[in-house]
């Protein structure tokens, strides 16, 4: 291990591939900050750039903007509320409520200071504890993922309010079904296409969380014209966009939440196919568990653990889909799937032959995420007081260019106005069920887990026959499956248990 950290210090550290880091993290911070951009669009750009180059300084660079694009994409998140990136949806949660308090400059500073830790964390478990991690994931199978995916949708309950379990729920079935729509992938016919080719590919993710977050706050601010003494409270809280300082008792708050969700992350990072997404949505769910009744409600409205939580567990998690990238061949992400693309093309084969092989490439990766890490700390500190300023636009200019990047990003994806036109029905439906107090977060997440939790019960079922004895032969496959009823039962029995203890407690003075 001492042998590879030197092999990697001394290829990350030479001045071009330090150039191509500071320069990965920059174009990744700036195009995870667009709303409509992610990480997989920056780095299908870099591709040609990086073919050009040697293989680990390629790799090296495609990695930083990886990073860089996970650590700027809480920006547009916590500023106007438009997650481009799937995995900062849940930081939209507590990030945008804070920066209408006025407070846009902490919640950046808290993004920032979570992003680093996760990804700095997340670094070091990837140098100590790849080899094992990989074969623990080796261990998973298709029906332990589906588990996996039943207790990634039971986070629900995190994202209802009190007396609102059901409607999470309906909001979660509603994503699952939008999920579907599309071309079977194990059959290969279209299905509830209506006809259409142009849903036959299915609905894009981006086209959706775009639709359901940016347009319809843009649409809903629209609808909901601001009173005069509101929009003084506005100016006067984007005038005065406080101190980045972070006080010692949100240190104090940050710091557990920062360790387990690292942990936690980069946990779920390591699972092929789970992803940063899937350990933001966890992270915010769990620790709004763990926060408890009074400091649990402040969930959604401006919680510093209820922001941290997701930011720490994402980068975590992007560090940890490495793991099975570099050590078995398999992409833990979408993202890291380009990037085993960009492998192959070098003519390296990713797998456990990978440390004999390319020692290089392996360690200067792990190495230089420690130092991007750091890069991008120092390049965003400063320069928060100048992104915060987006608050500052007056809304009659700041709507049109929420609008503007909403459909000119999903626009740029496919080039096809069909999706404009969908974009838009998609949104006006959520204005309306925002006005009926529907949570939006449940159907992103039912959308995003579904075609893997369809892909993994399909493969479940085929193994055993078409038999549902998987459910309950595998021990780990029940533990999970347990965890996620207890996940769902608890939140939906607790107005119960109070109302019977309010009752015993009257019952008690009573008598």
């Amino acid at each position: 291990m001492i042998e590879g950290i030197l092999i990697g210090l001394t290829t990350a550290l030479t001045p071009g591939n330090l150039l191509f880091v500071m320069m990965g993290c920059l174009v990744g911070t700036f195009i995870g900050m667009l709303p409509g951009l992610g990480p997989m669009s920056a780095i299908a750009l870099m591709i040609p750039i990086a073919a050009s180059l040697e293989p680990a300084t390629g790799i090296i660079l495609m990695a930083a903007v990886y990073y860089g694009a996970i650590f700027g994409g809480s920006t547009s998140s916590i500023l106007i509320n438009a997650p481009g990136v799937a995995s900062t949806v849940a930081t939209s949660f507590d990030g945008y409520p804070m920066a209408k308090e006025g407070k846009a400059g902490k919640a950046l500073a808290i993004a920032a200071y979570s992003s680093f830790s996760g990804g700095v964390i997340a670094a070091i478990f990837l140098l100590v504890a790849a080899p094992f991690l990989a074969s623990v994931s080796l261990s998973f199978h298709s029906t332990d993922y589906f588990a996996l995916m039943v207790l990634g949708l039971t986070a629900v309950a995190a994202f209802a309010g009190k007396g609102d379990v059901l409607k999470a729920l309906l909001m979660t079935v509603v994503g699952l079904m939008l999920s579907t729509v599309g071309t079977d992938q194990t059959q290969g016919v279209p299905r509830f296409t209506l006809g259409m080719i142009d849903l036959v590919d299915g609905i894009s993710f981006l086209l959706l969380v775009m639709a359901t977050f940016a347009l319809s706050e843009a649409l809903l601010a629209i609808l909901r014209p601001s009173s005069d003494d509101k929009r003084e409270q506005e100016r006067a809280a984007s005038a005065n966009l406080g101190s980045m300082a972070v006080s010692r008792d949100e240190v104090k708050e940050m710091v557990p939440v920062i360790g387990r969700t690292s942990i936690l992350g980069f946990i779920i990072g390591v699972l092929p196919g789970a992803g940063a997404t899937i350990a933001s949505f966890l992270a915010y769910g769990t620790e709004q568990r763990l926060a408890g009744p009074k400091k649990g409600a402040l969930f959604g409205k401006g919680s510093v653990r209820g922001l941290s939580a997701p930011e720490t567990a994402n980068n975590a998690a992007a560090t940890g889909s490495f793991v099975p990238l570099l050590t078995l061949g398999i992409p833990g992400s979408g993202t890291t799937a380009i990037m085993l693309g960009a492998l192959i093309g070098y003519g390296i084969q990713p797998g456990p032959r990978l440390y004999l092989d390319q020692p290089a490439v392996f360690w200067s990766v792990i190495v230089s995420m420690w130092i991007g890490n750091i890069i991008l700390l120092i390049l965003n500190l400063p320069l928060i007081p100048y992104i915060a300023r987006v608050l500052a636009i007056p809304s009659r200019f700041l709507l049109p260019l929420i609008l503007f990047f909403s459909l000119i990003g999903v626009y740029f994806v496919s080039f096809n106005t069909f999706d404009i036109q969908l974009m838009v029905l998609f949104g006006m439906v959520a204005v309306l069920l925002r006005f009926l107090d529907f949570p939006m977060a449940p159907m992103i997440l039912g959308f995003i887990l579904g075609g893997m939790m369809e892909e993994n019960l399909r493969r479940a079922l085929l193994i055993n026959n078409d038999s549902w004895s998987f459910l309950w032969e595998r021990p780990l496959t029940l533990s999970i499956l347990v965890i996620a009823a207890l996940c769902l039962i608890v939140p939906m029995a607790m107005p119960y248990i109070a109302r019977l203890r309010r009752g015993a407690d009257k019952a008690g003075e009573g008598g």
